[in-house]
């Protein structure tokens, strides 16, 4: 986990009400909250385009064409890597994919490995394999997707996927609220590491509600910024690796992690 650069970013994290099913609608509010945002990263929630539907042969988009077309122009426009999940098609596959977009047109994409079976999402999505690590101006991000949260193994900081900020972008509904805010500051404490995650606000299609708290966490699992409660809003927090790679200087509980859970029978 050795960082060689001091590098201070700013992220933007959109804490968004979604309407439901409705591409035109939520990139209009996209572009509405982003005018003239000064950020290196923009996170967007989980199906930022549609919210959390299980009608995958509906609303998914062939390769998530257009708005990932969308995507890098206003990235360019704003110098702003910009991520947020899509429902997808490809090769006959429905599939909730993470796209990571560069100002230089760059993509880089995350297949969501854990699907939330209690809403039957395995029923209607594929699986991701891979895990996915962007270096983006010095930093490394390791980009999931909501559900992932919830397993430590799969966000596990490692010599193979080797990151500085863990983001989580997310339908996470009230109700688990609690879990959510624990969760995060887990898995900064335990990876030593940024946590960013970032949710929606209001009602779904389903009735679902949602309050957001979105959080950014540093290392040492500190609350270092956070959303107001239900309201749709963007907030720009700074990330410093500088102070991140004295803590883990000082403080290497990464050497003593665990490479092999085994289990020994007498």
């Amino acid at each position: 986990m050795l960082i060689t650069m001091s590098t201070k970013l700013n992220i933007a994290t959109f804490q968004m009400d979604i309407a439901w099913e409705d591409y035109l609608k939520n990139w209009d509010t996209i572009l509405k909250y982003t005018e003239n945002l000064q950020a290196d990263v923009l996170v967007l929630p989980e199906m930022f385009a549609t919210g959390f539907s299980l009608k995958s042969s509906d609303i998914s988009l062939p390769n998530g064409l257009p708005l990932v077309e969308n995507m890098k122009r206003l990235s360019k426009d704003l110098d702003c890597a910009i991520v947020g999940s899509l429902a997808i098609k490809e090769n006959g596959f429905y599939f909730n994919r993470l796209y990571w977009v560069n100002p230089d047109e760059t993509v880089h994409t995350y297949d969501k490995r854990h699907l939330f079976r209690m809403a039957k999402e395995e029923q209607y999505y594929s699986s991701g394999r891979d895990a996915l690590v962007v270096n983006y101006k010095g930093v490394r991000f390791c980009p999931m997707i909501c559900y992932d949260l919830r397993f430590p193994v799969w966000s596990r900081n490692t010599d193979s996927k080797n990151y500085d900020c863990l983001v989580y972008v997310a339908n996470w509904p009230e109700v688990r609220s609690d879990a959510w805010l624990a969760l995060l500051k887990a898995r900064a404490i335990e990876n030593l590491s940024y946590c960013i995650g970032v949710n929606r606000v209001g009602e779904d299609g389903n009735g679902m509600q949602y309050n957001g708290k979105t959080s950014v966490f540093d290392f040492k699992g500190g609350l270092i910024s956070s959303h107001q409660d239900y309201k749709e809003e963007v907030v720009v927090t700074e990330i410093d690796l500088e102070k991140l790679r004295m803590f883990r200087k000082a403080f290497p509980a990464h050497l003593d992690a665990d490479q092999f859970m085994g289990i020994t029978k007498n």
